[in-house]
């Protein structure tokens, strides 16, 4: 396996590391990057006339990773070339779907064989339910292949994104990948690292990601109540302040972003379902925590295979990046410190992050994680 990395800035492919790429194996490019960079600068024509063989699979961003480095405004490319591993692709457009979770299975059920190891899923940030699309994913999953990938983004204007898989990026497109045989190894790892405050309260009445109730009292005169001063500040604010949602019968929780709200009708949406009946409790952000959950995120990706990983893809949540502010890149910088130079990383700043929340587990749409996936291939 080798992996290179390209960074395309100002109309030029500025910095190139890893490993020389002969063209003999199997070819996957990731790209991710402005949405205007790629939208007007047409990204993939180039890299489809310098690698005419290669599958390549584009999304929009709400930054790009580089190496230790968050950028905005560019994209980061990665090549992987694989020697034994196999590579499928297949995406479809929402438009042309009865819903996200009819989608999530014919793209699942579209990869699905016998060899499949794993899948890596890039979607659509904006007209994709990504609760339904991992839904309708495992639905079809029923050899627990891990799953992994992320919603595309849109900066911080949360207006539209664009997705490409083998052709020029737009909106709507889910793109997934499929890796088969033995011999590639991924490890994953997904933490968040906001302190939980409060007791748990129980969801009486939401539909899909719209909270409505919480102990039959109006959602967002609760929430108010709890951000105090930082009531005022909404729906801004609502970024340091995500939910903890468990639901009845599961040890596990998920975060869950605010994205807007509603005076009228005292309700709130959230990047994510909150299922009524389930239990939720308050969180809020806390600036090193935030970083020390991306260390430990890279120390669990990095423990679950004994070698090195060639790669590291990263995709964190936008709401950190925003939160996070200047001090952004030392959420990057610590994983770097973790994996080492022999660790190539790359990746984005995401509307929402795929993945199981332990090994063998089931993968989930979560939002305010740094998510891990590492990429190694082991020949016997």
């Amino acid at each position: 396996m080798k992996v290179a990395q390209k960074l395309y800035c100002g109309g030029l492919f500025t910095y190139q590391a890893g490993d020389e790429i002969t063209g003999n194996g199997n070819l996957l490019i990731l790209g991710f990057g402005g949405k205007d960079v790629l939208l007007e600068q047409d990204i993939y024509s180039v890299l489809r006339d310098s690698y005419p063989a290669a599958n390549i699979v584009l999304c929009s961003t709400s930054g790009e990773i580089y190496d230790d480095t968050v950028l905005d405004d560019t994209v980061t490319i990665v090549i992987i070339e694989f020697d034994d591993t196999l590579v499928k692709t297949i995406s479809l457009n929402i438009s042309d779907q009865l819903n996200s979770f009819e989608a999530g299975k014919t793209l699942f059920n579209g990869l699905n064989d016998a060899d499949l190891s794993y899948v890596m899923v890039i979607s659509d940030g904006g007209l994709v339910n990504g609760s339904e699309l991992v839904r309708g994913i495992e639905h079809a999953n029923t050899g627990n292949i891990p799953v992994t990938g992320g919603l595309a983004g849109d900066g911080d204007k949360f207006n539209y994104t664009v997705v490409g898989c083998n052709e020029k990026p737009k909106q709507g497109n889910i793109a997934a990948v499929g890796f088969y045989g033995k011999s590639l190894k991924i490890g994953h790892a997904s933490l968040g690292g906001w302190e939980i405050f409060g007791p748990e309260k129980i969801v009486t009445r939401s539909v899909s990601n719209k909270l409505y109730e919480i102990d039959g009292k109006g959602a967002l005169d609760l929430y108010k109540q709890y951000l105090g001063k930082y009531a005022d500040e909404l729906p801004g604010s609502a970024l340091l302040f995500p939910l903890y949602v468990r639901t009845e019968g599961s040890e596990n929780s998920v975060v869950r972003t605010i994205l807007s709200i509603d005076n009228n009708e005292q309700s709130m949406v959230f990047a994510g379902d909150i299922p009524e009946g389930s239990y939720i409790r308050f969180m809020k952000a806390n600036f090193d925590k935030l970083i020390d959950a991306a260390t430990q995120a890279a120390t669990q990706a990095l423990t679950q295979f004994p070698a090195r990983p060639k790669l590291a893809l990263l995709i964190s949540c936008v709401g950190r990046k925003l939160i996070l502010g200047k001090r952004i890149d030392e959420e990057i910088e610590a994983v770097k410190e973790i994996f080492g130079e022999g660790t190539l990383l790359s990746g984005f700043y995401s509307y929402g992050e795929i993945s199981p929340l332990n090994t063998n587990a089931r993968c989930e749409l979560l939002n305010q994680t740094m998510t891990i996936t590492t990429f190694n291939e082991e020949i016997d």
